[in-house]
């Protein structure tokens, strides 16, 4: 069971395919963390409604992913880079933060960019500010 700050449309898919039998948001009242973890605990998985259709009209649609905006396409560890480039850090802390090489981050700039149909690292840092002030 996930329970997070953040927007389940975005993380809730990201969570349930690492996993979690469940996603809710902090900002939900008590009585449905209390109907989650029953729900769970009767071995099934735990989406709101919302997210439940969306999930549910993706697969009759033959969609691999709810995904409704080009931030919600990128991998895991894009988004984790377009968070940090969006905080405003730099390639090499970064790498440090992820624990990876500063060629890797810029594989993932290069990557974000493409996906996101971005023609330059201004425009990018520009977008994941925003995206951060947005999202947090």
């Amino acid at each position: 069971m996930v329970w997070s700050m953040y927007d389940e449309s975005l993380y809730a898919e990201r969570a349930l395919r690492a996993g979690a039998m469940g996603y809710i948001n902090k900002q939900q009242a008590n009585e449905k963390m209390i109907d989650a973890i029953r729900t769970i605990l009767g071995g099934e998985l735990f989406l709101s409604k919302e997210l439940s259709a969306k999930m549910l009209h993706c697969v009759i649609a033959g969609k691999e992913s709810v995904a409704t905006s080009p931030v919600e396409l990128l991998s895991d560890r894009e988004l984790e880079t377009f968070r940090l480039i969006g905080q405003g850090m730099t390639t090499k802390e970064i790498a440090s933060a992820m624990s990876l090489s500063p060629k890797t981050i810029e594989t993932y700039r290069a990557r974000i960019k493409e996906k996101l149909e971005l023609d330059d690292m201004a425009s990018l840092t520009r977008e994941a500010t925003q995206w951060v002030l947005e999202n947090g």
